[in-house]
C-alpha cells in the first residue's frame, strides 16, 4: 500500500485547508492517523480513524481540527480551521497498528 498526502499550501492565519491522503490499495479494514512534523521536531500524532469511523482528536487540536474517511475512495481527510503559525509542518497519514511505508506528506505553512 502506498499513502499520498495532499491539499496543503500557504494559508493566512485563521484560514482552513483540507488534506487528502489516498491509499493505492483496498485500506478499508485500517484504523489510520494524521500525524505532522515540524522543521527539527518529531512527527507525532495529531488525529486517528478506526476502520468503523470512530474518531479521535488529540486534545490540543480539537476544537479545529476533524478527521474523517470515504471507504470508497480508499482516502482520509483532515480538516483544519482556524489555522495558526504553529500549524505550519508537513502532514502525514499513516496506519496506527505498524506503519505502512511512509509518504511524501504534504506542506502546510501558515504565515501572513
Amino acid at each position: 500500500v502506498r499513502l499520498v498526502e495532499s491539499g496543503g499550501g500557504l494559508v493566512q492565519p485563521g484560514g482552513s485547508l483540507r488534506l487528502s491522503c489516498t491509499a493505492t490499495n483496498d485500506f478499508r479494514l485500517f484504523d489510520m492517523g494524521w500525524y505532522r512534523q515540524a522543521p527539527g521536531k518529531e512527527r507525532h500524532l495529531v488525529a486517528s480513524i478506526t476502520f468503523g469511523g470512530s474518531t479521535n482528536i488529540v486534545d490540543f487540536f480539537k476544537e479545529r481540527f476533524a478527521i474523517s474517511r470515504d471507504n470508497r475512495k480508499n482516502t482520509i481527510y483532515l480538516q483544519m480551521e482556524n489555522l495558526k503559525p504553529e500549524d505550519t509542518a508537513k502532514y502525514y497519514c499513516n496506519r496506527l497498528s505498524g506503519p505502512l511505508p511512509w509518504g511524501q506528506g504534504t506542506q502546510v505553512t501558515v504565515s501572513s
